[in-house]
Order: C-alpha cells, then sequence, then structure tokens
C-alpha cells in the first residue's frame, strides 16, 4: 500500500471532523488523487513521449476522474460502446479513444468508426464487418488487430488472456498465415494489439508475448515490403497487465524497467514512424483507492469472533469470491479515525453485509480489538471495486471523495446513493 495508515486515519479523522464522513455514511470510498497523479506522470514519462497511455475505463469509470485523465493528457481504452460514451463525455478526443470488445455489433462499430476512434478487431469476422462498413462510411479511425501470442497463463487463470485458448483475439501460432494475409487484403489494417493479462502475469510473461510479437511484425512488415514498399505494421498496443502490490512482500515489475524492456524488443518505437499504445488499469487506479467501513456489530459463535460492517463482496468482489487469488490488507480505526495500534490482537473475521456465507473479507486475522462504530480501513481498492459494484440486496453504493493528503483537500466525486435512486434503477 502506498499510503501510511498514519496518513489513512489523518484523512478519514478530518473527514469526519468536516462531515465528508457523516453520522449518515456506515462506508465511503477514497481516491488519494495524488498518489493518481503521480501514477499517470510515472507512466508518461517511462514511455516514449508519442505513446498513447489509454487508461482502462473498466477499472474505474468514475466520470470526474476520468475526466481529470483526460485533462492530464491520458487516453481512455474502452471494452463497450457504453465505456466509449463515457470516455466521449469526459472530454477524450476520438484519437486518444481505444475500443476494445470481442462482440462489437455492426451498429458499435459503425458508431466508432463514424467518431474517429482507433478500433481493434478481435476476429477474422470483425475484419469483414469493418471492411463492408468502411464501403460506406468515411472514417478517421485507425484499424488494428488483437492477437493471442500464447505466451502461457499467468497466476490467476481468470484474468489470464494468452493461454493456448482464449476467448479474446486470434491465436497467433494457430493462424498465422491468415493473418498475415489480412494485412495483405485489407490495406486499411495497420496495428496490433496483445495484452497478457491483468495480476497473477510476471513481467517476465509480459515481455515475452511482446517478443512474440516482434517476430510476427518483423514477418509482416517483410510480406507487405515486397506488396508495397510504404506500408508497414505501425501501431503497436500492448496491452496492460503491469503488476500491483497489494501485500508488503509483492514483488512487481517497476514500470520503468518494463519500458526499458519493451525498448529492448521494439528498437523502433522511438521513431515518429511507429505508435506505442498502452492499456493500464490496475497499474495506475490500484493504490489510489481505500475503503473505509463502520463496524455494526461484533459477534461472537464457536469461538469465533466476526466484525460485521458495510461493505463486502458487493464492492469487492473478486476479494470474497476468489480469496486465494485477491487479496487486501485491512487495518483498524476507531470511531474518528486515530489508528488501533495496539499489540493486544485477536483473531476476527471479517464480514460483508450480503445475505449470503460467501461475503467475507478476511478470515482468522489478527487485528487490534474491534469495537462497534470503529471503522475497518480496506487497503488498495482503487481498481475493479467501484466498477464491479454488486446489486446483490440493493445495497446502496456509497459517498466516494477524493482526497488530496498534501494540500488536505476534499472533493465529492460522486454522492452516496438513496432509497429513490434504488427505485429508479430497479424501475
Amino acid at each position: 500500500m502506498n499510503l501510511s495508515l498514519d496518513k489513512i486515519g489523518a484523512a478519514i479523522s478530518r473527514s469526519i471532523t468536516e462531515n465528508f464522513f457523516s453520522a449518515n455514511d456506515n462506508s465511503v470510498i477514497f481516491y488519494d488523487l495524488e498518489i493518481l497523479r503521480a501514477k499517470i506522470e510515472e507512466v508518461k514519462h517511462a514511455f516514449p513521449t508519442n505513446a498513447l497511455h489509454a487508461i482502462a475505463i473498466k477499472a474505474n469509470p468514475l466520470s470526474k476522474i476520468l475526466n481529470r485523465i483526460s485533462k492530464w493528457g491520458m487516453g481512455a481504452e474502452a471494452a463497450s460502446l457504453p465505456e466509449l460514451y463515457l470516455a466521449q463525455k469526459a472530454g477524450f478526443p476520438p484519437h486518444k479513444i481505444v475500443f476494445d470488445s470481442p462482440a462489437k455489433t455492426v451498429p458499435e462499430l459503425e458508431y466508432a468508426l463514424r467518431e474517429g476512434v482507433y478500433i481493434n478487431a478481435d476476429s477474422f469476422e470483425e475484419l469483414k464487418r469493418i471492411d463492408e462498413l468502411l464501403k460506406k462510411v468515411d472514417s478517421m479511425s485507425k484499424i488494428g488487430i488483437r492477437l493471442n501470442p500464447q505466451a502461457g497463463a499467468g497466476a490467476i487463470v481468470s484474468s489470464s488472456t494468452a493461454g493456448e485458448y482464449s476467448k479474446f483475439g486470434i491465436p497467433v501460432i494457430e493462424f498465422r498465415d491468415r493473418i498475415i494475409e489480412s494485412f495483405i487484403n485489407y490495406a486499411w489494417l495497420y496495428g496490433v494489439h496483445i495484452h497478457i493479462g491483468s495480476q497473477g502475469c510476471s513481467g517476465e510473461m509480459l515481455l515475452k508475448g511482446a517478443e512474440i510479437l516482434k517476430d510476427f511484425i518483423n514477418e509482416v512488415n517483410t510480406v507487405l515490403a515486397k506488396k508495397d514498399p510504404k506500408r508497414h505494421i505501425s501501431t503497436i498496443d500492448i496491452g496492460g497487465g503491469l503488476p500491483v502490490k497489494y501485500k508488503a512482500n509483492d514483488i512487481s515489475l517497476p514500470v520503468t524497467d518494463y519500458a526499458g524492456g519493451l525498448r529492448g524488443i521494439f528498437e523502433h518505437i522511438e521513431n515518429s514512424e511507429f505508435k506505442l499504445i498502452t492499456e493500464f488499469g490496475r497499474y495506475v487506479y490500484a493504490n489510489s483507492g481505500f475503503v473505509a467501513s463502520r463496524v455494526e456489530y461484533v459477534k461472537s459463535s464457536s469461538g469465533i469472533k466476526t466484525a460485521i460492517i458495510h461493505v463486502g463482496a458487493d464492492l469487492l468482489l473478486r476479494r470474497c469470491y476468489r480469496p486465494d487469488d485477491w487479496y487486501h490488507e485491512i487495518s483498524v480505526l476507531d470511531s474518528m479515525g486515530k489508528p488501533k495500534t495496539e499489540n493486544n490482537k485477536q483473531k476476527y473475521n471479517i464480514a460483508g453485509p450480503l445475505c449470503f456465507s460467501g461475503d467475507m473479507l478476511a478470515s482468522d486475522i489478527e487485528l487490534p480489538i474491534i469495537e462497534p462504530r470503529d471503522i475497518i480501513v480496506i487497503h488498495d481498492t482503487g481498481a475493479y471495486t467501484v466498477s464491479m459494484w454488486s446489486r446483490y440486496n440493493s445495497r446502496k453504493m456509497p459517498k466516494i471523495i477524493g482526497i488530496n493528503t498534501t494540500t488536505e483537500e476534499f472533493e465529492i466525486i460522486k454522492e452516496r446513493e438513496n432509497l429513490n435512486d434504488l427505485f429508479k434503477f430497479w424501475s
């Protein structure tokens, strides 16, 4: 975690005092905008200045944060037409929006082509649809094709996308000749895209995929040069997937090292004739967020103490459903936000509010003594939490606050939902 518990406690304490975290808020989601900006700058400085960093909307689709990222000079990666629309409303220009999805409909493709956004086709069938549309649509879109480099699966199978089989892209080994034919036949096809996976994929795996992609690009460019010396693959989209530290002893590849490895593979990415696209999401967002939830009850049964809080699988779906794969550090503050650090600790289960037994954020975890109205902090929740919010039990989404721990400024990113909001959703 990037923020110390003392800084988190100070931010929560002040938000309580100033009524941002009011008595009516059982939970609040926080984003440290200073950390988010620092991550953005870290990515920008690591790569060539002409690279397009299309931040994955699926990691965090909050419009006020997307708007900030747009103003900071980044792009947006959309995995659906609604995400594409969110990117447009947040202020991203068309040439900085990347449209990825394995299920693009003809109307969605036509919309994207008319808007002039970058498109990564996911299949041969999609290439055919784009070709037909381009016969009637005047488009400024650049188009690439998503390939599965078949570099292997990572430690978390559900978030790996480059095994021998994947639902995404076209396998390079199985369809190499047909992919090359597509570049020959479609004069508008200039880009390639890979994405190895998210979390659980090592830096070595990411660079292995890039090596496979480089060999393929060289082969395609050799063939294209014989037919038209001016044609070559000019856009390389390497996706995201850089691992994030959720535990103190986690090992993660620094983005500067990753960028250096890519420079060694793609010697020409500094050349102005080529364009590099990245699609980082978790790496940018995860460590900027934390959640504070009040303890409602502490129950004892069968020798087990259980603290019942107001977030669970509604917000931290992956943690609850796949606890062996996903992890978050947990801390305890008193009711006013002061960290509890006493040595007299006990073992607890931390349970959410939902009506099923698997709604458990931690089991048999050693923590300072917990009392009702204390505050449980779940760390590093900036990515794939709000975007995966579950409507089970019709829980109201908590208030979301943006903070700057240096200037001590607070901003409401999203107000907490009320009962009428829920009624409108289900009506």
